[in-house]
């Protein structure tokens, strides 16, 4: 009797055993499978992340190339409003003190907004390095927010694209933010063929999320290539000036239709 409880007791002992064997092996392996699970995530989001580095670095090197070739094309406008002996200053409620201005012939044209220079009574331009120009207005056509003045400026005008930009692609705004002097800001391509916004009687906008800002009025929205495709007219806000991602820039074909011979 003693001797066949010993028996079952090491016979349960030795199935125990292989149970709790079968057990860890199926544990161990359940492991490896979470193991390889999480380490295939790991390496796509390690992928992902190197892909999205790289796009980012290239962007970056694109608008570093974008702003040397357009930014020397590219001038601040400060306009005298009557009443005021210094440009900066008066201008109307909703309106800059100052503006931006892009550089169209080698003989000095240079395209603003008509509503940076519609009521100046004197009109100075600043290039990149600060140097000052005086300038007079040639051209100017509310309905479309397109003017033209020209300075005693000497530098590479502007290439304008060929084409209409595609939805989705990079492009940065070069301008006169806040009456500080040029800087760039980037962003994307949000619509294109934009109508009855209702900032002008005549409107064909490119719309995108680069800042625009107070000042911006003017600037040059181009391409990754620096080549311009739309000068920079209004920017949608809400009890603010600043900002908001809704911006709205004049495309280069509205600007050629209006204003066809200026380039050279």
């Amino acid at each position: 009797m003693f001797s066949h409880n010993r028996f079952s007791l090491a016979f349960l002992s030795i199935n125990l055993i292989k149970n709790t064997g079968k057990n860890l092996i199926l544990l161990i392996s359940y492991l490896c499978v979470l193991f390889f699970l999480w380490f295939a995530k790991l390496i796509r989001f390690l992928v992902f992340c190197f892909i999205s580095l790289s796009i980012c670095q290239q962007i970056k090197a694109d608008a570093v190339l974008a702003w040397k070739i357009a930014a020397p094309s590219v001038v601040s406008i400060a306009p005298t409003w009557p009443g005021y002996d210094n440009p900066g200053f008066g201008a109307p409620p909703g309106t800059a003190p100052e503006g931006t201005g892009v550089i169209l012939s080698k003989y000095g044209h240079i395209l603003t907004a008509s509503h940076v220079i519609s009521k100046a009574i004197e009109i100075k331009v600043r290039d990149i390095s600060g140097k000052e120009f005086e300038a007079k207005v040639l051209f100017d056509d509310p309905k479309t927010d397109l003017a033209i003045i020209k300075a005693k400026i000497m530098t590479k005008p502007i290439k304008l694209a060929d084409n209409l930009p595609e939805i989705g692609s990079d492009t940065c705004l070069i301008s006169n933010s806040f009456g500080l002097n040029l800087s760039i800001t980037c962003g994307i391509v949000s619509a294109v063929n934009r109508k009855n916004v209702g900032f002008n009687q005549i409107e064909d906008f490119i719309q995108t999320d680069a800042a625009s800002n107070p000042g911006s009025s003017g600037g040059a929205l181009i391409d990754l290539n620096g080549a311009l495709i739309g000068m920079m007219s209004g920017i949608f806000t809400k009890n603010t000036d600043t900002n908001a991602g809704v911006n709205f820039a004049i495309s280069t074909d509205l600007i050629k239709k209006t204003i066809p011979s200026v380039q050279e």
